[in-house]
């Protein structure tokens, strides 16, 4: 085994295997690719990467899947099997995110152009980080180095990509999560993708770590702990000993609060609205092909910004952004949105508006179709779902907005006055 050390997880032990999986391309480009995007210029210290990122979640992974194998797995083979597949699986599901982020994915081209056939599903959507993420484990360099390395484990590419997409397409991958006649696909799947998975309890601690703030800290070891299998509808579901949800209760709360005082930075927030203004004049494309894919990067993607002759580039490349206005949350105050706007436009007043929405769980939008989150009250002999249970997690059914109108720097005190006029 060879070590890897980590400011958030300490020693991480990874396997002669899994290295020759980490150094191959798609890995190694994720050090070129920031977790936070802009994240850095209003948190200095946001500069760590999606590489470690995934590495990370990789080990937080396989504390979760430890503790639920041993419910699940039905000998010691399948349980070492499942296990490699979670590790691979967490490792990978980042490997698609464009340069800066999220913000890229608006010029993502249509997903029937990736040649996904049916792990694409509505062919007629735009392509997402997670489809790039099963192209490049389905159909690129890497497809032939998991092949060589895990086949003699009977691991397949397509059993990650069943993983990270949370579902087999017909004909594929039908009983490689069949263990004692049960399929474990869904309980797996949730260690990658769900309310709780290993993606945000990695990612909320080593986000306020880099960005130097206390929102994001939770109580993950007595979290893991309490972690379990139950059984649903026939097959194996994620679920909490009861005696666990007031840790899951503080992991929601850290999230919301990450994702106001963090992710929707109102600087960072500026500057994806600037670069999407940039993507608006098609300079700038990302391809369909894998190979030309891993060439694209933070460092690319600066590099055209810093030649490009649009305003909008330049604003980016020389960290000239508008300034803050104001910021008003689940509605305006005061002076209407339309009014205010209006106003300033009328004055000749450079401005934007930007309304960030955030889901923060998709848990009620899946309905049926998801996995549930389930807990147990051993002591009565009860099983439930999450949302019955505790009343808190319903209030992360409805949207996080945040809006905000932003101006140029020598425009501010004019706008403000403008602002005060129609609070009066």
């Amino acid at each position: 085994m060879i070590s890897i050390h980590d400011p958030i997880h300490g020693t991480i032990e990874v396997s002669p295997k899994e290295i020759r999986i980490i150094d191959s391309r798609p890995l190694q480009r994720l050090r070129h690719i920031k977790q936070l995007g802009f994240g850095d210029l209003a948190f200095p210290g946001a500069t760590h990467t999606r590489y470690a990122h995934s590495i990370g979640a990789m080990q937080m992974a396989t504390a979760m899947a430890d503790r639920l194998l041993g419910k699940v797995a039905g000998n010691e083979n399948d349980r070492l099997r499942l296990r490699q597949l979670v590790r691979l699986a967490v490792l990978l599901h980042d490997i698609g995110h464009a340069p800066k982020s999220h913000v890229s994915e608006r010029i993502m081209p249509e997903v029937s152009r990736l040649g996904l056939g049916q792990w694409a599903g509505d062919k007629s959507r735009q392509a997402s980080h997670e489809d790039y993420t099963l192209k490049l484990i389905l159909d690129s360099e890497l497809t032939e180095i998991l092949v060589r390395e895990f086949g003699d484990m009977d691991i397949a590419p397509q059993h990650l990509a069943a993983l990270i997409a949370g579902r087999a397409p017909p004909g594929e991958c039908q009983d490689a999560f069949a263990v004692g006649g049960r399929d474990v696909l869904p309980v797996l799947a949730q260690i990658v993708s769900s309310e709780m998975d290993a993606d945000r309890m990695d990612y909320l601690r080593r986000d306020a770590y880099y960005c130097g703030v206390s929102y994001g800290h939770f109580d993950h070891v007595w979290l893991t702990q309490c972690l379990t299998a139950g059984e649903h509808e026939g097959t194996w579901a994620m679920a909490l000993q009861h005696r666990g949800v007031w840790a899951f209760e503080n992991f929601l709360l850290a999230r919301y609060h990450m994702f106001l005082a963090v992710y929707y930075h109102h600087t960072s927030v500026c500057f994806d609205h600037l670069l999407g203004r940039y993507f608006e004049s098609g300079e700038y494309k990302l391809p369909v092909d894998s190979a030309a894919y891993l060439g694209c990067d933070d460092i690319d993607l600066m590099s055209a910004l810093r030649r490009s002759s649009c305003p909008w580039a330049k604003a980016v490349a020389e960290r000239r952004g508008y300034r803050l206005l104001v910021e008003t949350h689940g509605g305006d105050v005061g002076d209407t949105a339309d009014s205010l706007d209006a106003r300033l436009q009328e004055a000749q007043i450079d401005h934007f508006r930007v309304r960030s929405r955030g889901v923060l769980s998709n848990y009620f939008r899946r309905g049926k179709a998801g996995f549930p989150l389930l807990v147990l009250e051993p002591e009565i002999e009860r099983i439930c779902r999450i949302e019955d249970y505790t009343p808190l997690f319903r209030r992360f059914e409805q949207e996080a907005e945040v809006s905000r109108v932003y101006c140029l720097p020598t425009d501010l005190s004019r706008a403000r006055e403008i602002l005060k006029d129609g609070i009066k």
